[in-house]
């Protein structure tokens, strides 16, 4: 029998493809050789007839061999097309599994970025707390007396940019007022002229009102309020209060 050529495609076939298709045309052809040896009944029988059926048998271009060899082109493609099918299916599932690992890894890394985000807000609110009450903390407390008041008034002074000492508000107070807070002058030209001096700096209202700082209570008998006042006045009128020595 002549030697079988099987198509290009079937040669590709990898080693296993080989292997199973080897397998296959193996058993083919002992199937062809069994179909085409007469028994040995069949020769006592009838040996002329099998030895004049012998030179059909063998030939090269028989029908019979025929069919065996589309019979196997047939095979090899039906293997192929199942290898194929078996790889479209492995490659789409792991390009499945690769999208679902994409995915949660989409997933975890916003959940992540959402927990930064968090803890960066809460963080920025407790930073903003703490400061907060380290400024409280350090706001001081005055004592409710002439040297509060007047370190009070300093205070506010020093950030409005109004010269002073205290050695010059206290020894104006001193004499102006005495240091009660309360003191009005009901006999001197202001008064008669209706706007009496008040307060430990004796300010009248229009002075207090023109020279009034902001952030300071709107009312001349407080202290102070009265002294900030007042220095601001003494800084535009003499340069500052530690130059004023007598009625201002």
């Amino acid at each position: 029998m002549s030697a079988t050529r099987i198509p290009s495609r079937v040669r590709r076939l990898n080693k296993v493809q080989k292997i199973s298709v080897a397998g296959v045309s193996a058993l083919a052809v002992a199937s062809l050789t069994f179909s085409l040896v007469p028994s040995n009944a069949e020769a006592e029988v009838a040996p002329q007839a099998a030895g004049a059926a012998a030179p059909v048998a063998f030939t090269g271009g028989s029908a019979q061999a025929k069919t065996v060899q589309d019979s196997l082109i047939a095979q090899h493609s039906t293997a192929e097309q199942l290898v194929k099918a078996a790889d479209a299916a492995k490659a789409k599932a792991a390009a499945e599994t690769k999208a679902k690992a994409a995915k949660a890894k989409a997933a975890a890394d916003a959940k992540d970025r959402a927990e930064k985000a968090a803890k960066a807000k809460a963080d920025a609110k407790k930073r903003g707390t703490e400061a907060a009450n380290r400024s409280t903390a350090r706001k001081p407390v005055y004592a409710n007396n002439l040297d509060g008041w007047i370190r009070e008034a300093m205070a506010i002074m020093k950030k409005e940019g109004i010269p002073g000492s205290y050695e010059g508000i206290h020894r104006n107070i001193i004499r102006e007022s005495s240091g009660n807070r309360w003191a009005i002058n009901n006999w001197d030209i202001n008064a008669r002229n209706g706007v009496p001096s008040k307060g430990l700096l004796q300010v009248i209202q229009p002075t207090f009102d023109r020279y009034h700082v902001k952030g300071t209570k709107k009312d001349l008998y407080d202290p102070v309020a009265n002294i900030v006042a007042a220095c601001n006045y003494a800084a535009d009128r003499y340069g500052t209060m530690d130059n004023v020595d007598s009625a201002y």
